[in-house]
């Protein structure tokens, strides 16, 4: 073990991602299931217990916050650029139906049970704050803001601040972080 919280290069390698990028950075107390369905880019952050589930592509610079979640199942959940995820954030491609129509948790018969699926979405430049729940089939458009403990049940327009329980636009966003993309030397657009 090294001299980090986060696995070294070699330890990296030997977790079995789909792929990743230089500069990863990955607590020793993340816990990842189904490596092998999971690629990073670079410059990726992923700090103490958080759990990483199912089909999950992150992008560059990006930064997952303790204990942050995130199960996609047979789903997929995609974060794209530049995003932050706060801590204690719970992301769900998959989750099960609370209707009482049926069964709930993984330990019943599947033919008892009814998941809802649908694939997560997060955008370039977005950033939720701490306590935010995304539910399945959601897509938070590019550089758009989500306050703290908001729960995000449906599609969250690009470049806009939200908030609540359940989550609403409250104003526009500015765009003026577009102009730092500049200084980033291997994402350097120009």
């Amino acid at each position: 073990m090294g001299t980090t919280s986060f696995y070294t290069e070699e330890e990296l390698a030997q977790l079995g991602l789909k792929s990743y990028g230089k500069d990863v950075m990955i607590s020793r107390k993340c816990s990842i299931y189904g490596a092998g369905n999971i690629s990073l880019g670079n410059h990726v952050r992923i700090d103490d217990f958080c759990i990483l589930s199912g089909n999950i592509t992150i992008h560059d610079y990006v930064h997952i916050s303790a204990y942050a979640s995130m199960f996609a199942g047979e789903s997929r959940i995609e974060i794209g650029d530049y995003v932050a995820i706060s801590s204690r954030n719970a992301i769900y491609a998959e989750s099960d139906d609370y209707s009482g129509e049926s069964m709930v948790n993984p330990l019943v018969p599947e033919k008892c049970r009814k998941v809802q699926k649908g694939d997560v979405f997060i955008g370039k430049h977005v950033i939720i704050g701490t306590g935010g729940t995304v539910l399945p089939g959601v897509t938070v458009g590019e550089g758009a803001s989500v306050g703290a403990m908001s729960l995000i049940n449906k599609d969250i327009e690009p470049w806009t601040v939200n908030v609540g329980i359940p989550c609403k636009k409250v104003k526009e966003r500015s765009r003026k972080l577009l102009e730092y993309e500049k200084y980033i030397p291997d994402k350097n657009i120009e």
